[in-house]
């Protein structure tokens, strides 16, 4: 059972308007439908309705029935669902943040701490995100080498912004490594490049190697903000090691508030899935 705190339901109650007995724009058949086929769960059973038979009463008690990763697998299920009809509708979000606030609320079911949730709401701090945003865009004016470096610095800010323990460049035996960050229960190393060009086959075939010779559960991001050759991807072929992000990625994901955290979870899902490291941001997230 899960003891989820009366503040966070308030939350849940705004994020997918469970006031008045209802969960978005689901139907009594639609509700049950959609807790058969994402979570597995007959929500119609009785032994959800003991505070009343209404679609939002049925979801509350199910929140503090069921365990715990059953409540934060229905909570994301849930978002896609709400962002899908809210992008298929084009009505803008009414609630503040409310990605941000959901996130803190999973953080808390976990059990993560206090600094955890504060490392998310500071992802969604917007004046910091207008201030890297901005550095994003004033980068293509420096000269190269300092932009290089001006680079590496943005993306290890963007990492701390997203509490993911980011790491400053380092060498290993002549090997340039241009950061690393942990995500989830895994070590990224980073490669940033900045150039006129988009990246070919040979360098993600250079940096797919340094991931090759660090540990099994090493993994790469590899951020290019000219993008890559359509050719150098297809050489570079299926089921790598590494994931991939161009200038595009970077901007559309600042300029639409969307966690970085997020953006990581549905390239990895998708690259899972098809083999591919290179979907961009506005094919994962279309408006």
């Amino acid at each position: 059972m899960t003891n989820i705190r009366s503040i966070d339901m308030m939350v849940l109650d705004d994020i997918f308007e469970m006031g008045g007995g209802y969960v978005l724009n689901f139907s009594d058949r639609t509700f049950a439908q959609f807790f058969a086929e994402e979570v597995n769960v007959d929500i119609d059973d009785p032994i959800y309705a003991r505070n009343g038979g209404s679609k939002g009463k049925r979801l509350r008690c199910f929140f503090q029935t069921v365990d715990k990763p059953t409540v934060v697998r229905t909570l994301r299920a849930l978002w896609e669902y709400r962002e899908a009809l809210r992008q298929r509708t084009g009505q803008p979000d009414k609630i503040q943040n409310a990605h941000g606030r959901l996130l803190e609320v999973i953080n808390r079911i976990q059990g993560r701490s206090d600094d955890a949730a504060a490392t998310i709401r500071t992802a969604f701090d917007r004046p910091k995100l207008a201030k890297i945003k901005s550095e994003l865009v004033t980068l293509s004016s420096l000269a190269p080498q300092a932009r290089g470096y001006a680079f590496e610095e943005f993306l290890k800010n963007l990492f701390d912004a997203n509490g993911l323990a980011a790491q400053e460049p380092f060498r290993l035996k002549g090997e340039q490594i241009d950061g690393s960050f942990q995500f989830g229960n895994e070590t990224y190393l980073v490669e940033a490049k900045w150039h006129g060009h988009p990246m070919g086959v040979a360098e993600l075939h250079t940096f797919h190697g340094k991931i090759e010779q660090k540990a099994a559960w090493t993994r790469g991001l590899f951020v290019s903000n000219s993008g890559f050759t359509e050719d150098g991807l297809v050489a570079f072929g299926r089921g790598k090691r590494v994931i991939c992000m161009d200038g595009y990625d970077l901007y559309e994901m600042l300029d639409r508030e969307i966690p970085l955290n997020h953006v990581l979870e549905r390239k990895l899902r998708r690259a899972a899935e098809t083999g591919s490291p290179f979907i961009r941001v506005r094919d994962l997230f279309p408006h």
